[in-house]
């Protein structure tokens, strides 16, 4: 029976299978096959492909592994911010911030950018105190951008946001300019729309688990 086990895998070697296939056929340990199969040279070719499976194989472990630590971090931030809620229900900036972003805020999963767009400064004002101040967020990581008609002046309506965020113009994206049919400027107030974007997954989750948070305590109290 040995011998039928020792030529199986010795013809398997010989056709360039790895160690690790040749045991899902041969029941034998790793050691007995290590002694088999040391005489065996593998060509060129065959170690080339037994080198790219194996790149392949560990590139698959590293990404599920960094997957699942993903899933977990995630989960955490979610939960820990869910049971925030208590500290926040009666700040009113709170409150008001997370209503907002609720309801304007981007909130693709695939992308769990932090992105809010509005042309209403004092709406950008508030939500620019709320990151500040309840997310803790550096200056540095803020940026804006800017969407506005061609008719309008790009630099007065540039330093007007950077203004009302308190951003400087070096943390601002290209400004979009969008075309229009128009031949003069009929709103003289306006001055286009503000996105600010916060490049944070982690901000993103925190503010999922937020939210989860205040549905719960509002279902609380809808319940009594």
């Amino acid at each position: 029976m040995k011998l039928n086990e020792q030529l199986k895998a010795i013809k398997l070697r010989k056709s360039g299978n790895s160690y690790s296939e040749i045991l899902k056929e041969v029941n034998v340990s790793k050691s007995t096959l290590s002694l088999w199969l040391r005489e065996i040279k593998l060509t060129p070719k065959q170690e080339k492909r037994l080198y790219v499976d194996l790149r392949q194989k560990n590139a698959y472990k590293l990404s599920k592994f960094n997957q699942q630590k993903r899933i977990r971090k995630t989960s955490l931030i979610i939960e820990k911010a869910r049971c925030e809620i208590e500290l926040f229900l009666n700040n009113p900036l709170f409150l008001s911030g997370l209503m907002l972003y609720w309801a304007e805020g981007d909130k693709s999963e695939k992308t769990e950018f932090v992105k809010i767009t509005n042309s209403d400064p004092a709406m950008i004002k508030l939500m620019m105190r709320w990151f500040r101040e309840i997310c803790k967020i550096e200056e540095k990581k803020f940026r804006i951008a800017l969407h506005i008609h061609e008719l309008f002046c790009k630099k007065d309506i540039e330093k007007y946001w950077s203004k009302i965020t308190s951003i400087p113009l070096n943390q601002f994206h290209k400004t979009q300019i969008k075309p229009t049919s128009l031949k003069h400027r009929k709103n003289k107030l306006y001055n286009g729309t503000c996105v600010i974007r916060i490049g944070s997954r982690d901000l993103f989750r925190k503010i999922k688990g937020w939210k989860l948070g205040f549905l719960e305590k509002m279902r609380i109290k809808m319940s009594l």
